[in-house]
């Protein structure tokens, strides 16, 4: 049977979806956090023609805070599951972000409790995992902290590696200050760099990167509801007095860990005024040095705060694209918007991926689907998985993989406790 060019090109264009399975799953912890509560680092990696994932489990009868532990899981030749390591104890209250360095080892982020079982908002003690692949010992690094800050089961925290490096930086928030701390280890092994980064209010959730030396931080202002008439309305509508509200996004970078603090946080995009929404959703470092990010920015969080306080401003959600370079915005782009009056997508989930040519992407859910659009001219292809994720990770390289023609997705779908991976063939 003969094929055009034509034809061929569209045939190596479709995504393939290769596998789809169930990986592990998690009851809910009831603490606050959940199994992809760390949504700003990574829990899933590729090294090569293997896949890993950290995934949380909720310990029967152990009370919260600190009540799950970590699983290491890898994907065998014939696609089971495999349990390769996790701890005796639950001592955790959040999931644990999982990186690959070069040199055939995977390292886990993990802030255990050092308090007893059942206490609240206790003192914990942030460290790195670094296991040996195939043999699964795994050796303590112990990030030194500038000053002495102060470690809690919510951590906050950051967590990337440089697969082609080796490098290292890890960032976890000090909870009487509210300012994040880092430690940066270099490609030799040596912790060459630490400080901290004090954002204009509380900022949390952080995607980080490192490469050759340089890092940075994106994080968003997470605060209790300042403006009080509107706190009041929230509550009479929900009951609820939890109300933090995520409205200003901020990113800070180092060109030198070993010798140069973080920048004065330069505000990305702020939706004060009309009680908005962001979400902070991925990060990637261009050739040039430059960060490329990504989030969605809601105009008002809810209906009813619009109606009540802005009845004139159209409630609508759109994917936002900015790049930064030497501590400017270079760019930005709405990818797409939907809502009133707009004929785009409201986006939910969405995170980066390169292909092996450099090529970067965006794969995101939006109307109970997930696509792939290419950034360069926003062309979009539908992703052809029985059952659409509705939140995921990808194997990022701000996790240590490689840019790939292989997209590994990780995360729910129509059941959140059952957590679930996909191979997409690009």
């Amino acid at each position: 049977m003969l094929f055009s060019i034509w034809t061929m090109a569209l045939i190596a264009a479709t995504p393939v979806v290769e596998v789809e399975e169930i990986v592990a799953t998690c009851e809910s912890p009831n603490n606050g956090a959940g199994p992809l509560w760390c949504y700003g680092a990574t829990l899933i990696v590729r090294d090569g023609d293997r896949v890993y994932a950290s995934a949380m489990e909720t310990g029967k009868d152990v009370p919260p805070l600190c009540n799950t532990r970590w699983r290491l899981f890898g994907r065998s030749d014939d696609g089971a599951w495999e349990l390769l390591a996790q701890p005796d104890g639950f001592r955790h209250r959040e999931p644990c972000p999982l990186a690959r360095i070069g040199d055939g080892r995977l390292v886990l982020s993990v802030n255990p409790s050092t308090q007893p079982v059942g206490t609240q908002y206790g003192e914990c003690d942030p460290h790195l995992l670094a296991f040996e692949v195939g043999s699964w010992n795994a050796n303590t690094l112990r990030p030194p902290w500038s000053g002495s800050p102060k470690y809690t089961d919510h951590s906050y925290r950051g967590f990337a590696a440089n697969g082609d490096t080796g490098e290292l930086l890890a960032v976890n928030i000090d909870s009487p200050s509210g300012d994040q701390y880092w430690s940066y280890r270099n490609g030799a092994g040596e912790w060459a760099g630490k400080g901290s980064v004090a954002f204009p209010i509380r900022s949390c959730y952080p995607q980080v990167a490192v490469s050759n030396g340089s890092g940075h931080i994106m994080a968003i202002g997470d605060i209790v509801e300042p403006v009080k008439e509107w706190q009041a309305f929230k509550f009479e509508k929900s009951g609820r007095q939890w109300d933090y509200v995520f409205r200003r996004l901020f990113y800070s970078y180092s060109p030198n860990m070993s010798a140069t603090p973080f920048s004065e946080p330069l505000e990305i995009d702020n939706v004060d005024d009309t009680s908005g929404h962001i979400r902070n959703l991925g990060m990637w470092l261009g050739g040039d040095g430059a960060a490329h990010l990504l989030y969605t920015k809601q105009s008002v969080q809810s209906a009813a705060m619009r109606d009540k306080f802005f009845p004139d401003t159209p409630l609508t959600n759109s994917l936002e694209y900015v790049v930064v370079k030497d501590g400017a915005i270079i760019e930005h782009r709405t990818l797409t918007k939907g809502g009133e009056g707009e004929s785009g997508e409201s986006v939910g989930m969405a995170r980066f991926h390169a292909t092996a040519d450099g090529e970067l992407h965006v794969v995101y859910y939006a109307n109970g689907r997930n696509a792939l659009m290419r950034v360069r001219d926003g062309a979009i292809t539908e992703l052809p998985l029985k059952q659409a994720f509705s939140t995921f990770f990808t194997a990022a390289e701000r996790g240590g993989s490689k840019p790939s023609n292989t997209l590994d997705l990780f995360g729910v779908t129509n059941r959140g406790d059952t957590l679930q991976y996909a191979r997409i063939r690009l």
